[in-house]
């Protein structure tokens, strides 16, 4: 599951294009507020990253569902409301997962989490679990040993969701309503929500501190169950996100939002399909670039495999930025050339690359930047990949991934300050660095 370890929390409201706009053309904007700082510790940041890569890497050919949660880091928070008459609960949005899952009040083993914190299916008018039959019942993995009942005229769909730390979140399949309040105060509903109403969590993942009191998962990811696919054409079968420099004081706003984004010029990249992870966003890096020059590295240290493995994801939920290591000590050794600022005193553990920036207000770093298939080119600040380790101590904000089976992440301090449209119909990812400001 995506880690978003500056911890944003998501207020929900619709809102239309015009006041007399059709269903296709709202969209569904989500602003993003800061909740607790990005961690002050780098080391836990990166100690974070390396769990979440460990269980990302555990691919299945058949189905890899993977979770961050367990690394003890923030997550984004979606505010939603399910049910007739609404309950409201705090899900975290997942880049890495498909599955929309609420913990539910018949939940055996929830006892460490609050109180108030399960979704009550009796209490809800419209709940219904999906029938073993139901074509949706297909979509979803199922518990071993348990089989559909021919005779039964109210079998309901079982699954069981399991996570490569061996966490896992198993009971009904389900369908309710969900009540989004627009923009305008009114309220709109979407009567056709698909998720899984928990009744058996085991493992750090989802019950563990790190989970923060959440209550359930909202998986974006690419499958027909997450909630961007199930949302559909209504939303034009895309989503955007866009974050904002968290070190500004007060944070500005940060939005997550469905639909259309039509008002901001993007550059695109196609999304690349890998058959062996369908449920991640691979988009294709063509070469590297620092001050202009163009590093010497082969287009095949980027490439995707027979085997699945290797290409590069776009996540929100890794913080750093994980490249090959052939690319990583190309980089590396770059950088050092090219800036003459001393080290500090103290090392900082996991960072191959810190410098003091105590006699500059405002250090000049080499820029980086990575073209990409279709030939766009992605250029992000020196912020985004240089970070404040310690009071005038600045560290390079990129690790090495040497095993063959692994795969590159642009991880969510690159991506800054850019807003980055994913675009299902068309496959391809939109990326600029106009469209942030808040709502």
């Amino acid at each position: 599951m995506s880690i978003f370890l500056i911890s944003l929390l998501i207020l929900i409201h619709l809102s239309p294009s015009s006041p007399a706009a059709s269903d296709d053309q709202y969209h569904l904007k989500l602003p993003l507020l800061h909740k607790p700082p990005f961690p002050t510790n780098p080391t836990q940041s990166l100690s974070s990253d390396l769990l979440r890569l460990s269980t990302l890497h555990k691919k299945s050919p058949q189905l890899p569902l993977t979770s961050g949660a367990s690394t003890g880091s923030g997550q984004y928070f979606v505010d939603l409301r399910i049910g007739t008459p609404p309950q409201r609960l705090l899900l975290v949005a997942d880049t890495g997962s498909d599955l929309v899952w609420v913990q539910c009040s018949a939940c055996r083993n929830c006892s460490n989490h609050p109180p108030n914190t399960s979704f009550f299916p009796r209490h809800s008018s419209t709940f219904s679990p999906h029938h073993c039959f139901d074509a949706s019942c297909k979509l979803i993995p199922h518990p071993r040993h348990v089989a559909c009942n021919h005779t039964r005229r109210h079998s309901p769909c079982r699954y069981e969701y399991s996570y490569s730390d061996g966490s896992l979140t198993s009971g009904f399949f389900s369908r309710e309503t969900t009540t989004f309040n627009t923009s305008s105060g009114n309220v709109v509903k979407h009567s056709k929500l698909a998720f899984g109403c928990g009744f058996n969590l085991s493992g750090p993942s989802v019950t563990g501190p790190s989970f923060n009191g959440a209550h359930g998962v909202i998986g974006l990811g690419r499958r027909p169950i997450s909630l961007p696919s199930q949302l559909g054409r209504r939303f034009g079968n895309k989503f955007s996100y866009c974050l904002m420099d968290y070190t500004l004081s007060p944070p500005p706003t940060s939005f997550l939002l469905f639909g259309n984004n039509l008002a901001v010029k993007k550059s695109y990249t196609p999304l690349v399909i890998n058959p062996l992870s369908p449920t991640f966003y691979y988009i294709g890096i063509k070469s590297v670039f620092i001050e202009g020059v163009k590093l010497p590295i082969s287009p095949s240290t980027w490439a995707i495999d027979s085997f699945g493995n290797g290409g590069t994801i776009v996540d929100s939920g890794t913080t750093l930025t994980f490249l090959p290591d052939p690319v990583y000590s190309r980089i590396l050794k770059v950088f050092k050339k090219l800036i003459k600022l001393p080290s500090p005193n103290e090392t900082t553990p996991g960072f191959d690359l810190c410098i003091n920036v105590s006699t500059e207000s405002r250090p000049s770093l080499p820029k980086m930047s990575f073209k990409l298939v279709g030939n766009s080119v992605f250029s992000p600040p020196p912020s985004n990949y240089f970070i404040d380790t310690a009071e005038d101590v600045k560290c390079l904000a990129l690790q090495p991934v040497g095993l063959p089976s692994s795969f590159s992440v642009i991880g969510n301090l690159m991506q800054q300050g850019f807003l980055f449209e994913f675009d299902s119909d068309r496959l391809r990812l939109g990326f600029s660095r106009r469209g942030c400001a808040g709502p």
